[in-house]
């Protein structure tokens, strides 16, 4: 059991172009989602398509593949963890966030 961790792999599609942030230091950051979709039929026998949304972030060399290569609509392979975390609004509404920080990135399709 001492092999269990936290540990997440999907394939999806980008929503959007990623967002890139050029950080004090030179480090960058890549956040981006991606969509998956899950198909089955319900009681009627009719195709039902469920979508889910993932966040995800990448830092260093993997934002930099992310910012040169991906862009919104392409299929890929992330692999990583997930990660919580809360911030305040400006407002000061505490909000809540899920993510994956992505390890791993595999380009697929085109």
């Amino acid at each position: 059991m001492n092999a269990l961790r936290n540990k997440v792999q999907l394939i999806g599609n980008l929503g959007n172009d990623p967002e890139i942030v050029n950080l004090d230091g030179g480090s960058k950051l890549a956040k981006f989602s991606i969509a998956t979709n899950e198909t089955y039929k319900n009681a009627k026998g009719e195709k039902v398509t469920d979508t889910q949304w993932h966040h995800v972030v990448a830092w260093g060399k993997t934002a930099e593949i992310v910012e040169n290569y991906l862009t919104k609509g392409n299929e890929v392979a992330v692999e990583g963890k997930l990660t919580h975390r809360s911030y305040e609004t400006k407002e000061g509404e505490k909000r809540y966030v899920t993510e994956i920080r992505c390890n791993e990135l595999l380009m697929l399709g085109k």
